[in-house]
C-alpha cells in the first residue's frame, strides 16, 4: 500500500494553489515566445497557430501542477518529516 503523508498532502494542496498563481505569467510570456517564432501567415497558418496555443497552454498547466505539487509534497514531507 502507498504511504502518504498528511502533511504532504497538504502541501501539495498548497502546490496546486501556487500554481495556478504561477499559472497565467507563466503562460504568457511562453505564448508570447511562441508568437515570436511564428509567422502570421494565412488563415490556415493563424488557425493551426490557434490549435497549437491551446496545446501548449495545456501542457504548460499540466507541468505547472505536476512540478508544484510535487515540490509542495516533497517539502511538506521533509519538514513535517
Amino acid at each position: 500500500m502507498i504511504d502518504l503523508s498528511l502533511a504532504g498532502l497538504l502541501g501539495a494542496v498548497i502546490g496546486i494553489v501556487v500554481a495556478a498563481v504561477v499559472y497565467s505569467p507563466l503562460v504568457a510570456r511562453v505564448e508570447a515566445a511562441f508568437r515570436s517564432r511564428q509567422p502570421s501567415g494565412t488563415p490556415e497558418e493563424q488557425a493551426t497557430l490557434a490549435v497549437e496555443l491551446a496545446l501548449l497552454r495545456r501542457a504548460v498547466l499540466a507541468v505547472d501542477i505536476v512540478f508544484f505539487a510535487g515540490i509542495g509534497y516533497w517539502l511538506a514531507h521533509r519538514v513535517a518529516g
